[in-house]
């Protein structure tokens, strides 16, 4: 029977030619067959790999040493039926979520009177629309720039989201956002009636903008308008949806809304696959913890 060495080597060639680069992870496989090599162990155990995988400085590189391993196992087994496959979530490993900067009224502004500020008159109302749009609807970046000319409806307000994470949504616009649209409309096509491939938004070349694009000019906008040091970190393009979802929560929250029974309309909104996404946003920031927290206290004072 082929040793697990010469099994390991042959997975690795076989992975490089269909093109997979694996200098990392192809050094730790060969480390993984050294060690069983010198504990004694002819073929893959998942004590083993256990072992070997807990010898990593952190939780996570043990999690990807054993994630690797696993894939190995499992290609392995077909040809050596004592192979063990580690179990996938023997070490579960996600990292803590970073709390995301919330855009105040004011940061939005800025962000959007420095795109105005964009040299090409078009590329200028292109990315104001685009850095308004992202902060009153909460879409991602690529839902905004994968609209086509037909998702926008006018007359009814809304917008309709095309395949995003496997299905689509339509996003209902508040009447600003509407007419802000409306007169992107009128000046883009101005300049392309016609455009190719009928993108929504228009890069300066009449196509659909790029994403490498859209996040080099965010940047830039975000140096000039005064945010990129913000703290507790510098604001993402993302944060906008970040934003839109915690403002929405603090809304509600003011205005005695039954937040919970919400919740699961918010999460459709925003297109999220599950509500667990959206409940995450409850715990964003410590103003929407307080605000939690004195509603829970409200509640129990009227508990006999």
């Amino acid at each position: 029977m082929t040793s697990v060495r010469q099994a390991a080597e042959d997975y690795l060639a076989m992975r490089r030619s269909l093109g997979s680069v694996l200098e990392q992870d192809g050094r730790r496989l060969l480390e993984f067959v050294s060690f069983l090599e010198s504990s004694g162990h002819a073929y893959v155990t998942t004590d083993a790999a256990l072992a070997w995988a807990t010898t990593a400085p952190t939780p996570g590189a043990a999690a990807r040493r054993l994630s690797f391993v696993r894939l190995f196992a499992a290609h392995l087994h077909a040809f050596d039926p004592r192979t063990e496959i580690p179990p996938r979530d023997l070490l579960h490993h996600a990292p803590p979520r970073k709390p995301p900067y919330v855009y105040s009224e004011e940061d939005v502004r800025a962000l959007i009177r420095t795109a105005w500020s964009l040299q090409g008159r078009l590329r200028a109302v292109t990315y104001a629309t685009l850095f308004g749009l992202l902060a009153t609807t909460g879409m991602r970046v690529g839902e905004a720039t994968g609209l086509d000319r037909e998702d926008f409806e006018p007359r009814e307000g809304v917008l309709t989201v095309r395949g995003s994470k496997g299905r689509s949504r339509r996003v209902y616009l508040h009447d600003t956002t509407r007419d802000a649209l409306q007169a992107y409309v009128r000046k883009r096509n101005r300049t392309f009636p016609n455009p190719e491939g009928g993108s929504f938004l228009l890069s300066t070349v009449g196509k659909r903008l790029l994403r490498q694009n859209v996040h080099e000019t965010f940047l830039l906008l975000l140096g000039r308008a005064g945010l990129a040091d913000r703290k507790p970190r510098r604001p993402r393009i993302h944060d906008l949806r970040h934003s839109f979802a915690v403002h929405t929560l603090e809304d509600w929250y003011r205005e005695g809304v039954d937040v919970q029974r919400m919740l699961p309309r918010l999460s459709t909104y925003l297109g999220h696959v599950g509500p667990a996404s959206t409940y995450w946003y409850l715990s964003a920031t410590p103003e929407l913890m307080g605000m939690a927290a004195e509603r829970l206290g409200h509640v129990l004072d009227r508990m006999p």
